[in-house]
């Protein structure tokens, strides 16, 4: 019987990780602050001074890419202006089609979309909802970045729902962004709850460019939906350890499902990663806080004093009571683990592979990437020979930046290359330190602190990767997001997009609660991508006109953005930047300056910045690849519509429509060319 009361609408708020780390371990505003007072920085401005930052002298990798221009500019385009127009705006001289919305029939019996009357197994054959981290396959199959540039597939996450614009019960309703239709009997229908796990995950879809140069959907058979439900396996450190065996897999080395795929990957060997970000809202143990195990609590699974004791969308509350709801209810109820579900949040939180050209493949969850809030991975060029290195960020504030050194070499002309690099190496975690120098802190085992009793084996150290990286008192970041290598410099940049829990202000980020977010960027030691020390700096200090930096120079009304997330550098070296300000915060106060999310393009050499692209009301610009020859963009457009309030739901009143395909706005993938047929961006 439900311990919910009959009609309860249940609201959990933003999806967004809590703030679970409370250590004492220096914060990068710390870092900032004190890096600046040795270069003398001016109080309350952002002087000259603070320019040092951004290439300084002692940065020589950084300083070189920086200021070094080789050959004319990169970007050709005009300035398009900031707006707050439910539309999606480009420069002139280039079109935007719209393609799979959210609903999109792909694969199956190919149901038409409706969201009114399409069912839990529909959506397990359209294309799911909050469209995020893409890339386009070229159809050969044989390499990530070459091949066909008129047909390939198509692969893009889905992070999360939003259940109102999904059921005829939630027509009517005082329902925001958040909230879930009232509960029947103190339940939820099953079928929605099947319908929100199937609306989650990623879909696999082959696309091709028609004669008249819009871009189709082609049925085959290798279109795919990979959802909350989809067996996966488990590989690395962590398969068959206590810490995962459940009802679900006694022997621990299986998981059902992904959740809350947020950026994605691309490894040298031609497969796709996608990462589990906001996954610790999904669960709920009906325990008190102080007794959850640390695996739980560091990371932010809900517990009985949270209001409502629901997970994130009640689906512990199915009306059928089926297993494969019950499990996000973590409470021990069982004689030991494989009898309940008290260890099924341990199977989320990883990056999770698969082979797109192969429908029947089996999603693998690799574990020596370690546990956390995963935004995404981005890889180094694989090099015959080497170790392959990958990086990935910690998207919650106060949170890590982590990278990941395989034991194994990459050894592409032999065949060895393949997923299996993924399971033995090296993890580890950044330290910035104030001297512009930075080191990477190893997250083994038996190494330094991380041993017994802190830690009982390998497989601790990777399910508690926070704890093991708090342990090492790594620099703790203003929400790591997206990772992007310049394929020139071999710099690696990451955003962080935002940290407003953070009440402390420096001369690097003198903003109160850094609202604005930043990007920073390293050169690894000696340009080796396995090296253990380097060397960083600041790109951009995002922000208003007043309160930015940019080489050495504020922002201006055609540049200016913030909370910066998605991040990606195109063949040619221009790096694709792509902003998330909040549904709470866009076109209000302060925000309202910057408009609807954009996306801008930046040319790292000669220090320009245009904006290229405003998405519509309510969205959040995400994900973007070209086709190999660069002559088509594809740009994801998340959740449109989001800012509409409950009460405006209620009356039936929409704030945005776009792409206005149908009765609700729909998440979508734009395919953006340029009417000469050139390259995107020059």
């Amino acid at each position: 019987m439900s311990l919910l009361p009959n009609d309860l609408i249940i609201n959990n708020g933003e999806g967004d990780e809590p703030i679970c780390n409370h250590s004492n371990n220096r914060h990068f505003d710390d870092v900032l602050e004190t890096h600046l007072s040795r270069r003398s920085a001016l109080k309350g401005t952002l002087g000259v001074s603070i320019a040092a930052l951004f290439g300084g002298a002692s940065l020589t990798g950084c300083a070189t890419a920086a200021r070094t221009a080789s050959g004319g500019s990169l970007i050709g385009f005009k300035t398009v202006a900031i707006s707050d127009a439910d539309t999606v705006q480009v420069p002139p001289g280039y079109s935007v089609q719209t393609l799979i919305p959210w609903g999109t029939p792909i694969t199956g019996r190919m149901p038409a979309f409706d969201p009114l009357t399409n069912s839990g197994a529909d959506q397990a054959q359209q294309i799911g909802t909050h469209h995020d981290g893409m890339h386009f396959f070229p159809i050969q199959g044989r390499e990530p970045f070459q091949g066909s540039s008129t047909d390939g597939l198509l692969v893009l996450n889905h992070e999360y729902i939003e259940p109102r614009f999904m059921h005829a019960s939630a027509v009517g309703q005082r329902l925001d962004r958040n909230a879930l239709p009232a509960l029947v009997n103190g339940r939820r229908p099953a079928d929605e709850c099947l319908k929100e796990l199937n609306a989650h995950g990623v879909s696999v879809v082959r696309i091709r460019r028609e004669r008249s140069g819009q871009w189709a959907v082609v049925a085959d058979a290798r279109n795919r939906r990979i959802t909350g439900l989809t067996p996966a396996t488990l590989s690395g450190p962590v398969r068959g350890s206590d810490f995962v065996k459940t009802a679900y897999s006694p022997d621990g080395t299986r998981a059902l499902g992904t959740l809350n795929n947020c950026a994605h990957g691309v490894t040298p060997w031609n497969t796709y990663m996608m990462a589990e970000e906001n996954w610790a809202g999904y669960f709920i143990n009906h325990v008190a806080p102080g007794n959850r195990p640390r695996e739980q609590a560091r990371y932010g699974v809900r517990h009985a004093e949270s209001r409502p004791a629901t997970s994130r969308y009640g689906w512990e509350l199915a009306d059928s009571g089926a297993p494969e709801y019950r499990r996000f209810n973590l409470t021990a109820t069982g004689a030991s683990a494989t009898q309940d579900f008290r260890n099924e949040a341990n199977g989320f939180g990883w990056m999770v592979e698969f082979n797109p050209f192969d429908p029947n493949s089996t999603p693998v969850k690799r574990t020596a990437l370690g546990r956390f809030a995963h935004e995404g991975v981005v890889f180094q060029p694989g090099v015959e020979g080497q170790p392959i290195v990958c990086y990935s960020g910690d998207d919650a504030n106060n949170e890590y930046i982590y990278k990941f050194v395989s034991k194994g070499v990459y050894r592409k002309a032999a065949g060895l290359a393949n997923g299996a690099l993924l399971d033995e190496g090296t993890l580890y975690v950044a330290r910035f330190n104030d001297d512009g120098s930075g080191e990477w802190l190893a997250l083994v085992f038996g190494q330094g602190p991380l041993h017994s009793p802190l830690f009982s084996s390998q497989a601790d150290v990777l399910v508690n990767t926070r704890t093991a990286a708090d342990t090492l008192r790594a620099t703790r970041m203003d929400r790591p997001e997206w990772g992007a290598i310049d394929p020139k410099s071999g710099q690696v940049y990451f955003t962080l997009t935002n940290n407003s829990a953070r009440t402390t202000t420096d001369r690097a980020n003198p903003r109160e609660r850094s609202r604005w977010g930043h990007i920073i960027r390293w050169t690894e030691a000696n340009n080796n991508p396995t090296a253990t020390r380097f060397n960083w700096d600041i790109f951009i200090l995002s922000g208003p006109q007043n309160d930015s930096q940019f080489a050495g120079k504020p922002l201006t009304v055609e540049n200016m953005f913030n909370s910066p997330d998605g991040l990606w550098f195109d063949h040619d070296g221009r790096l694709w930047i792509q902003t998330d300000i909040s549904e709470s915060s866009q076109n209000t106060g302060d925000f309202a300056q910057f408009g609807n999310n954009q996306m801008l393009c930046a040319d790292p050499r000669t220090n320009e910045l245009r904006r290229f692209l405003v998405g519509p009301l309510g969205q959040e610009i995400t994900g973007v690849i070209t086709t190999p020859d660069g002559k088509s963009m594809f740009v994801n457009v998340q959740h449109p519509g989001a800012t509409t309030t409950a009460d405006d739901f209620a009356a039936g009143r929409l704030r945005g429509t776009w792409p206005n395909q149908g009765r609700y706005p729909r998440s979508a993938t734009l395919v953006i060319t340029k009417d000469d047929g050139g390259v995107i961006g020059t």
